[in-house]
């Protein structure tokens, strides 16, 4: 099974760290890859679409070397990507996994805590991008992040800066979206942090609610699940996506 991993707002793929490895150790017959989305990382020149069906189109077009159907996992706003693409064009999903995503089936003070309104204005209107990265990882991360993390991060904001402009349209493309009322036609899991601190919980539950399927809850971990607890992950996808017993479509 090929897997294509999406991260959230204004994250590239190395923000994901060495998760990628540790998944491709664990699930040695799987392959692992990621894709930097619009605005990010190696496509940081493009301006990032203001809506969800524009970011998931340019995801379908940059990852046609992949073998299809793919197993997409999606982070936050990579989830809501990862959920667009496997209601629209179901035939290149196979499996779908969803982490610490929201959509318009929740309120908006659900998606992004009230609390946090402030911190992440002042995030964006931060000229220190050292001091912002460290904001962010305090914000998303309920764990001590070692000072490499913290020195990786900043590096990648130096060495290939996201503008504020398109955190502004990712933010504004989240906010607008909400996945038509469908069910998605492969096997589903969401998951979500009860100690999330950005985004309540009870969003990846009304999500799970909406496309019933799976829902595991980590007890403390923070909004950036695969930085907090990496191995929690793989334990579930290995529970929910056997290797040696793949989930099939329209199977229990």
């Amino acid at each position: 099974m090929d897997w294509l991993l999406l991260r959230g707002l204004g994250r590239e793929s190395a923000h994901w760290g060495d998760w990628p490895e540790q998944l491709r150790r664990a699930r040695l017959q799987d392959s692992f890859h990621t894709l930097d989305l619009p605005g990010t990382g190696l496509h940081r020149h493009l301006p990032s679409p203001t809506c969800i069906a524009g970011v998931r189109q340019f995801a379908e077009r940059a990852s046609r070397h992949l073998p299809r159907p793919l197993g997409l996992i999606g982070l936050s706003l990579g989830g809501m990507v990862a959920l667009d693409w496997a209601l629209h064009r179901p035939e290149d999903c196979a499996n779908l996994v969803l982490i610490s995503s929201s959509s318009g089936l929740s309120s908006p003070w659900r998606r992004l805590r009230p609390a946090q309104w402030m911190p992440v204005m002042r995030m964006l209107t931060q000229a220190d991008s050292d001091a912002r990265e460290q904001a962010i990882l305090g914000l998303t991360s309920n764990r001590l992040v070692s000072s490499v993390v913290a020195q990786n991060w900043q590096a990648i904001q130096r060495d290939r800066p996201v503008r504020r402009l398109d955190v502004i349209r990712q933010l504004y493309a989240a906010s607008r979206y909400k996945p038509p009322h469908l069910l998605p036609r492969m096997p589903t899991l969401v998951l979500a942090s009860d100690g999330d601190r950005l985004t309540d919980w009870r969003c990846s539950r009304d999500l799970a609610e909406s496309l019933e399927c799976r829902l595991e809850v980590h007890p403390n971990a923070g909004h950036d699940l695969p930085l907090d607890d990496p191995q929690w992950l793989i334990a579930q996808l290995d529970t929910c996506f056997p290797i040696n017993h793949p989930f099939q479509a329209g199977t229990d």
